[in-house]
Formats: C-alpha cells, sequence, structure tokens
C-alpha cells in the first residue's frame, strides 16, 4: 500500500488539479497494476483515505450529464512532505518483493514431485509470455510518448521475469532429477521425521518463535522422505 500511496500523491502532485479518474487512467497507462502491484480498484478508495488524512484536498466536484460525479484533488503541503518521505525510502530502502508464490514453494515438499515439475514450467511459460508482452511494449511507438524511466522500469521487470523463469526451469530439473529436500546434515533414513525434531528441539532450546523463520519445518507434517 505504501507504493500505492506514494505514486497518487507523486501523480496529484504532477498533475494538480486532478480527477481521480485521471489519476487511475495513468496509472494503468504504465502497467503499474503489474510492476507495483497498484490495485486498480484500490486507487479511489486511496484518494479518499488520503483526503481524510489530508494528505490530499478535494477542490471540487462536478457532474456531467449521467456520467459518475468525479472530484478534483490538490496535495497538501503535509502530503507533499509524505510524499518525499515514502519516495526516499523507497529509493534508498533495498525491500524484498512480498510474492505468495514465495509462501507456497516453502511448502514443496507437500506436493508431488511430478506435479511441482509441471508447476514451475508452467510458472516460467507464463513469466516468458508477460516478458514477451512488456518487451512488445517497450519496442512499440507508445513507449516514445512516455518519459525514458518508464521504458527503464519496463526493463528492470523483464529482467527480473527472464531470470524468475530461468530459476524455475532450473529448479524443476533438479527436482525431477530426484535431489533431496532434506537439509544436508541429516541421513537419508532419518527423513522428515528426522528434520521436524530438530526443528522442535531447536524452538525448546531456544524459547517459544525461535523456530519461526522462513521454512523451518516447511511442509514437514504432510511430506515424507520419498519425495
Amino acid at each position: 500500500m505504501s507504493a500505492t500511496r506514494m505514486m497518487i500523491l507523486g501523480l496529484v502532485k504532477w498533475m494538480q488539479p486532478v480527477h481521480g479518474y485521471d489519476v487511475r487512467r495513468e496509472l494503468l497507462s504504465w502497467n503499474a497494476d503489474k510492476w507495483a502491484n497498484v490495485q486498480p480498484g484500490s486507487i479511489y478508495h486511496a484518494l479518499r483515505k488520503l483526503t481524510e488524512e489530508e494528505l490530499l484536498r478535494a477542490v471540487a466536484t462536478e457532474q456531467v450529464g449521467a456520467r459518475p460525479a468525479r472530484t478534483t484533488y490538490e496535495i497538501t503541503n503535509k502530503g507533499i512532505d509524505a510524499f518525499e518521505g515514502m519516495l526516499r525510502e523507497l529509493w534508498w530502502e533495498l525491500r524484498q518483493p512480498a510474492d505468495p508464490f514465495l509462501a507456497a514453494f516453502s511448502f514443496l515438499p507437500v506436493l508431488p514431485r511430478e506435479e511441482a515439475v509441471a508447476a514451475l514450467r508452467n510458472r516460467a511459460r507464463m513469466l516468458a509470455a508477460s516478458v514477451a508482452s512488456v518487451q512488445a511494449s517497450v519496442e512499440s511507438f507508445w513507449i516514445q510518448s512516455k518519459p525514458t524511466n518508464v521504458a527503464w522500469m519496463m526493463e528492470l521487470w523483464i529482467a527480473r521475469g527472464e531470470a524468475e523463469a530461468a530459476w524455475c526451469e532450473r529448479v524443476a530439473d533438479q527436482i525431477e532429477a530426484g535431489v533431496s529436500y532434506l537439509p544436508v546434515e541429516l541421513s537419508p533414513g532419518e527423513g522428515w521425521a528426522g528434520w521436524r525434531d530438530q526443528v522442535r528441539q531447536g524452538a525448546t532450546a531456544e524459547g517459544p518463535g525461535a523456530a519461526d523463520g522462513p521454512a523451518s519445518g516447511a511442509g514437514g507434517a504432510n511430506a515424507d522422505s520419498s519425495r
């Protein structure tokens, strides 16, 4: 949500006075719903919320014919401070994307190997198709009407998509080859029960929450050592 708020504040600052409809249209023209996780349906709600927080102000509401009423917004001094703070925070800090796929991947051992391989290769195909679509936009006349940094953002998205697609294929190959999912310190005979016992012992020794890190026991309860 912080990225959405920052982008909305920035666009209002740049385009003001501006209708919410035009803010939404501009964000979607950047494909921000794809690379910034800006949900189109959340934009009007965010505008209202930012207005309640006095980061924006509604300067007029007009209605033409049977069309829905449109509110025009401007940014406040408080909003400018908030925008510049969020902007610099996102520029100078490294934040890993909260991809739900990573949550699912932490339970990899639950899936049969054949399904995991098929799912990863399907993800690689979907990423390749998305990359091809963005690449077509970069190479089109459309991009010429946008600031240069928009093309650079798309190039970054392409690089990430290509890298993840290659990773999916590489991991699928390893799963298909039968690479063990177990930590290297465990012998094959110990299996998932041995890993589960280590996790439990660590939690007992270090206190509640000590083993709550990523994939601390992922899938162990429903996985078998043959996977």
